[in-house]
């Protein structure tokens, strides 16, 4: 069956008209139409984003919560309706509960700094995994050498699936905090947060879902997860750069320090010492990126509209017509499970040098990612140093899947002579 004909056959998103909110995916790449397979590290933006933050700078264009006049009054409550659109979008308790940081890494990286320090001593224990990205081993090892706290790996099956028995076995009464990335962008694999997130709250601990690469792909429900802390990043989910958000349960986030200090995260100040703001303004220090935060709220609106069960079955759709095809390729070696998992297939061409691979890829249009994808803990434990990755999203296409692997087989034909 051609791509074109399945394509028509899937009717679960029209994606055509999807394509055309995207302007950049009408730029030819060395004569090329663009295919952008490298969603894991960044989506593309569809107009309504771009609109939205494009209206902010000609129409609204002030600092928040600072001024009386017209403009800030509008900016302040397009920035809050922004932290609303998230909380409803991933189910928070409270629109309060979402902190706006520049990305998941900062997010991640808050909770060590105002929750790390103030609650882990020499000794304390966190658990993260081995498929972690480098934003949630780096800061807890920093954690290590500055406090002494023990950090601990969870490991994963050969076929890329986490031991979450290990989890149980790992936790002790010294362990105050699990982290757990919530889907591998390497390997694609779903993890079962929620059943881990149970069976760390049932010992005590606190827990941290890593949300950057399954926010933009399924429906996140952070009460029904139960988890403490949940972080994600704005631009792998349609939205600018510079922007994400962490979720805390407010009680949590009530009894944390401040990561930041400075304007407008206080409430009064004198020589001798200063309160906070209430949540969520008490993490957001300073002039916020608040162009960014709209337009996340656009990119969230624009999510909801497709419905996040589309956008997983689409993507379900383009990761098994790949594997069907790639499949034709027997020099191709393909990393991760086949089930359970988001449209994302990181591969080896056996002889061929990832970065080899992408050039050529490039030279016919096709944006993939070479290199260790900010996980090279977990491509040591695949015993590989790099590999190839592609990463599908709303707006592609079969036809796209099938110009790639045609391509692929051009890559073998040049560096197999």
């Amino acid at each position: 069956m051609q791509g074109q004909n399945q394509e028509i056959l899937t009717g679960k998103i029209d994606v055509e008209k999807i394509r055309n909110d995207f302007p950049i995916l009408n730029r030819l790449v060395n004569g090329y139409p663009i295919a952008y397979f490298d969603n894991a590290a960044t989506t593309q933006r569809p107009r309504q984003v771009i609109d939205a933050v494009k209206n902010f700078y000609e129409s609204m264009n002030a600092n928040i919560h600072r001024a009386v006049h017209t403009l800030s009054y509008e900016a302040t409550l397009a920035y809050e309706e922004a932290h609303k659109k998230v909380a409803r979008f991933i189910n928070a308790n409270s629109w309060r509960e979402i902190i706006f940081t520049r990305n998941a890494t900062e997010a991640v990286n808050l909770v060590a700094y105002a929750w790390g320090l103030a609650n882990l001593r020499e000794g304390d224990e966190v658990i993260v995994t081995i498929m972690e990205h480098h934003s949630n081993i780096v800061p807890w090892q920093w954690l290590r050498k500055f406090k002494g706290i023990v950090l601990k790996f969870v490991d994963i099956t050969d076929d890329g699936y986490l031991k979450v028995e290990e989890f149980e076995k790992l936790i002790t009464e010294k362990t105050k905090l699990v982290g757990v990335v919530h889907a591998s962008n390497v390997l694609g694999t779903i993890n079962p947060v929620k059943e881990i997130t149970q069976i760390a709250k049932s010992r005590g601990c606190y827990v941290l879902i890593d949300g950057a690469q399954s926010t933009p792909h399924i429906k996140i429900d952070v009460q029904d997860i139960g988890c403490d802390f949940f972080v994600a990043s704005g631009h792998k989910m349609l939205g600018p750069t510079g922007i994400g958000f962490l979720y805390a349960r407010r009680e949590i986030l009530e009894s944390m320090e401040p990561f930041l200090y400075g304007g407008d995260m206080i409430s009064t100040v004198t020589t001798e010492g200063a309160t906070w703001n209430e949540l969520p303004w008490k993490f957001e220090a300073g002039t916020p990126n608040v162009a960014g935060g709209i337009g996340l709220g656009a990119a969230v609106d624009y999510l909801q509209n497709i419905g996040m069960d589309k956008v997983f079955e689409h993507e379900k759709e383009l990761l098994n017509y790949a594997f069907e095809k790639m499949a034709e390729i027997p020099e191709i070696e393909i990393y991760g499970p086949r089930e359970n998992r988001l449209g994302v297939i990181s591969f080896n061409i056996r002889g061929i040098h990832p970065h080899d691979v992408a050039g050529v890829l490039d030279q016919h249009g096709i944006a993939v990612r070479s290199g260790n994808h900010c996980t090279q803990p977990l491509l040591t434990r695949l015993g590989v140093e790099n590999t190839v990755r592609a990463s599908f999203y709303i707006y592609n296409t079969f036809d796209e899947i099938d110009r790639f692997v045609e391509a692929l087989k051009k890559v073998i034909k040049i560096f197999k002579r």
